[in-house]
């Protein structure tokens, strides 16, 4: 008969919710034990290969709800030695991302790598060596490989928050710069796309050879720009009064960036608003 062992109440809570909600065929008895907390006694006399499919993922679920936090900003603080809340909270953040997320970049920084069924299969090699199961005793001294996974992880999401850092310190600069200049024209019109395609008031679409010209004239060199880029360069040249975006995504990333260093000066309307619809007939 199978017995697992849980020190936390909310764990153990979290645990049977987590499993009955997905086998609610599954019957236990629940009692607590004064040494080891709360003993759970799975009514199967035989451990079949369901019951332990089940349970196994229901602890790995335990461990990412409620130990994962704990493991991952030990592992800031004593192994990348961080001891500023913000900055830790922040590469957590970024940690657990890499870890769950959904996106591209997510799934490329872990390599496509599933870490819950890998953390499922420590626990599975556990149960294999016995019918009595301490989840506090594994999670302490059986998920080392778990670790120095979270280890590297970390590693690769302080490498990401410093990006953040060098990023958000040139959107900065670049902002300060363009409050200090004299207002150019008094509105854009951009239309997002692999390159931002600008237009003037009169919808006349502006040419690289023109956009060329006017970032020649400003020492784009100062903010750390070049000539040769025709999406932010142009904008921090010209530094119209008014900016209007049109497109579909407001938090593509060039465009996150023209509205982090023009602020309140831009708009952002979806690409039906754009006023000058013959550029599409051409």
């Amino acid at each position: 008969m199978l017995e697992v062992y849980f020190e936390s109440d909310k764990e153990v809570i979290s645990f049977c919710e987590h499993l009955f909600r997905s086998h609610k065929q599954i019957e236990l008895n629940w009692k607590t034990d004064d040494k080891w907390g709360n003993h759970l006694q799975f009514k199967e006399h035989v451990a079949t290969k369901e019951l332990m499919d089940a349970i196994t993922d229901t602890m790995a679920n335990v461990f990412m709800t409620h130990r994962l936090r704990t493991m991952v900003n030990r592992i800031i603080q004593e192994h990348y030695y961080y001891t500023n809340n913000e900055e830790i909270e922040r590469i957590h953040d970024l940690t657990y991302w890499i870890i769950t997320g959904e996106d591209e970049e997510s799934k490329r920084l872990r390599e496509n790598k599933n870490h819950h069924a890998f953390l499922k299969s420590l626990f599975t090699e556990s149960l294999k060596e016995s019918f009595v199961i301490h989840f506090d005793s594994i999670v302490n001294f059986r998920l080392k490989p778990f670790k120095d996974k979270l280890i590297y992880f970390v590693g690769l999401a302080i490498d990401e928050f410093r990006r953040e850092e060098d990023h958000q310190a040139f959107v900065d600069m670049l902002r300060a710069y363009v409050e200090k200049k004299e207002p150019g024209l008094p509105v854009i019109h951009i239309l997002q796309g692999s390159d931002f395609a600008f237009f003037k008031q009169n919808g006349k679409q502006m040419t690289n050879i023109e956009l060329r010209v006017l970032m020649k004239q400003e020492p784009l060199y100062i903010v750390g720009l070049h000539d040769n880029e025709f999406n932010l360069a142009p904008l921090i040249a010209m530094a119209p009064e008014k900016l209007k975006i049109y497109g579909d995504d407001p938090a593509e990333p060039k465009t996150l960036t023209v509205i982090n260093v023009f602020q309140e000066k831009v708009d952002f309307e979806p690409i039906s608003n754009f006023p000058f619809p013959y550029y599409f007939n051409k």
